[in-house]
């Protein structure tokens, strides 16, 4: 199980680098950082069914989302210039509530 979410982490940490990769792409016009957010996505999906072999998919695409969601979040405001008001970090929070519910359930 431990080796799932070490998988798991990793697979949000590539989602996450890709994800905030994209405009880099720009549109999918520029072809190089086409191919890194797209190989990026190939590999968190693919480790992602590596991780469903050993955890309920249920738990194992909910922390994914949930925890790839605030990462990209945080990215967003800290590097890339976006706005997070109150209700945007009070939203987060709920997803993080949230994915540590759907853990809890599960224990």
């Amino acid at each position: 199980m431990y080796g799932a979410v070490v998988l798991l982490m990793a697979a949000i940490g590539i989602e996450v680098v890709s994800t905030a990769l994209l405009p880099r792409a720009a549109g999918f016009t520029n072809p190089m950082w086409s191919a890194v957010v797209l190989g990026g996505y190939g590999v968190s999906i693919w480790l992602l069914a590596m991780v469903v072999r050993t955890m309920p998919v249920s738990v194992a695409y909910a922390v994914w989302s949930g925890v790839g969601t605030a990462l990209v979040a945080v990215i967003g405001y800290t590097f890339l210039g976006e706005s997070l008001g109150w209700f945007k970090a009070l939203s987060l929070a709920m997803i993080v509530v949230g994915v540590v519910g759907l853990n809890l359930a599960h224990a």
